[in-house]
């Protein structure tokens, strides 16, 4: 669904989030990998002055396990330091992130509508980082091109040793304004597999 449909659906059911979260963390167990231990493994290594934006942040994690200042953002917040809203959206200030973070968190349909937020609150020379479940992409090299029609260039592209993940690294190299028509795309559902 589109991220305005969710962020009503978990307003009006104030039990799905937990029940959703919980279900993540129970499949966190099954993987080869956790991939946020791999995305803040990265984030450690930037620059300590960077400002990074963890978009779907779920409980925060990447928040705490750095020394960077992180803007912490999810449809629902339990706590003080978790942004409420829809990602498509945020009340963050144009080209005030060094680093965007989507781990596991490009769920919505209206994914040009993510996108296009990031380009608006990264600044020029920032960083995408982006890891995703590998069973969602039809064509990894169209999701590719989506990234680059909205300003971003790829520089590193990597499936984890048991290819159940892609990692993704985007410079943003050009300003793209957010009501420009881009051609609809989306990933597939996720398909979670018993391992």
């Amino acid at each position: 669904m589109k991220s305005k449909e969710a962020v009503k659906l978990f307003a009006e059911d104030d039990t799905a989030f937990d029940a959703y979260h919980e279900g993540y963390r129970q499949q966190v167990e099954k993987w080869p990998i956790n991939p946020l231990d791999r995305i803040i493994k990265a984030v450690k290594k930037m620059p300590k002055e960077f400002v990074i934006g963890d978009f779907g942040c779920g409980d925060g994690r990447l928040s705490k396990s750095v020394p960077h200042k992180v803007f912490s953002v999810d449809l629902v917040s339990n706590r003080d330091d978790i942004i409420a809203c829809d990602m498509a959206k945020t009340p963050l200030k144009s080209n005030s992130l060094d680093c965007a973070v989507y781990c596991l968190s490009l769920m919505g349909t209206n994914f040009n509508d993510y996108l296009l937020e990031a380009n608006r609150l990264l600044k020029i020379g920032g960083f995408l980082q982006i890891a995703e479940i590998s069973s969602r992409y039809d064509n990894v090299n169209d999701f590719v091109k989506k990234l680059e029609l909205c300003g971003f260039k790829l520089l590193n592209k990597e499936a984890e040793d048991k290819k159940v993940f892609f990692f993704f690294k985007f410079k943003k190299t050009a300003n793209v304004d957010k009501t420009c028509k881009l051609p609809e795309y989306s990933l597939k559902p996720c398909a979670y597999k018993k391992r």
